[in-house]
């Protein structure tokens, strides 16, 4: 496949068609970022432009070298078997870099593109042989009456952007299709490790595999560095602690820039938080602030109107450790989010 056609919905569309504005926009419902990727894609340029996710500042403009993206989605592809009679749904935005890659999986291998307008909860009219959600639309399917009929003709639903919560990972896991966590970010176009949902450590713990021709390692912080020639001949320092198990493998623990050293013990928050999820019906994080004995104290914030927290403390210490236990409780009315949903740690 020399990306010569794209087949949206069951029509196949030349390459002079995919640059037709007009025709484009008729096909896929006004859908002006899709158009707008796809005139960049089809001009002379060796890369597109996209943002970083805006998970620890503002987002920034960053070059999308098209030859990585070919090399990533053929990875992808040959991972879930995607082939030309298949069949991929398009459900998020081509704004972002999983929306962007959905449509270069079937540019490169000449499968079939369902394009459906991205909401909190997509139809997923047909059979598709690989879905791409973030956790917030897993979420709100979980909450509708058919959200498990609308997902039962799913072969793969791939899963990232931000962590899943405990019970959204737990429904999944009940249900007859294979679903896999993905590891990446937009530097590295589109993720470089999956994680299958069903594989676990015996605390819980995902483990992320890594894509054909990828490899790791850690730096002095035991934050991951990402090898992987095809997207770039330097090495990607990361700020995510893991666990390596092996070189193509590893246990995500969380940001490195979210850590709380309390007391000498570095707590993660991200694994405290899923530790407690269950008990949270809003959204919540633990974050570290400064103080005078402990260097940092462990800080509770939960979104939404305050109500009593004694039962709340009590489940919180059956599931805690001490140096895990928060010394305060913050309500606030409304988190600060990213552009994708993230939530602003403060």
């Amino acid at each position: 496949m020399s990306e010569v056609y794209l087949k949206i919905n069951g029509v196949r569309y030349g390459r002079e068609q995919l640059c037709n504005r007009e025709l484009l926009l008729s096909c896929t419902d006004g859908d002006l970022s899709f158009v707008d990727f796809l005139r960049d894609w089809f001009d002379d340029s060796d890369f597109v432009m996209g943002h970083t996710s805006g998970s620890t500042g503002a987002p920034k403009p960053i070059r999308l070298s098209k030859n990585a993206m070919r090399e990533s989605a053929r990875r992808t592809n040959a991972f879930f078997k995607i082939g030309e009679e298949s069949s991929l749904l398009l459900c998020l935005s081509t704004q972002y870099i999983a929306g962007k890659m959905m449509v270069v999986r079937a540019l490169v291998s000449g499968c079939n593109l369902c394009i459906e307008k991205p909401s909190s909860t997509p139809l997923l009219a047909g059979t598709f042989d690989l879905v791409s959600m973030v956790p917030m639309q897993v979420y709100s399917l979980k909450q509708t009456k058919d959200g498990v009929l609308r997902l039962s003709h799913v072969r793969n639903l791939l899963v990232g952007g931000s962590p899943l919560a405990q019970e959204d990972a737990d429904w999944l896991r009940s249900l007859s299709l294979h679903t896999y966590v993905s590891y990446g970010m937009t530097e590295t176009v589109s993720h470089v490790a999956l994680a299958d949902l069903n594989e676990m450590t015996s605390d819980g713990m995902l483990v992320y595999h890594a894509l054909p021709s990828v490899s790791y390692e850690q730096d002095d912080r035991e934050c991951l560095i990402i090898h992987a020639e095809y997207l770039s001949s330097e090495p990607f320092v990361t700020n995510d602690v893991v666990d390596l198990l092996t070189e193509t493998s590893f246990v995500w623990k969380g940001r490195w820039d979210n850590v709380i050293n309390t007391g000498g013990v570095k707590v993660h928050p991200e694994i405290i938080e899923k530790k407690v999820t269950s008990l949270f019906p809003c959204a919540f994080y633990f974050v570290g602030v400064p103080d005078p004995k402990y260097g940092q104290r462990v800080v509770l914030k939960i979104e939404g109107a305050p109500y009593p927290t004694i039962d709340l403390e009590a489940s919180l210490q059956d599931l805690l450790s001490p140096y895990e236990l928060p010394k305060e409780i913050l309500f606030l009315d409304h988190f600060e989010r990213t552009e994708s949903g993230k939530i602003k740690r403060k």
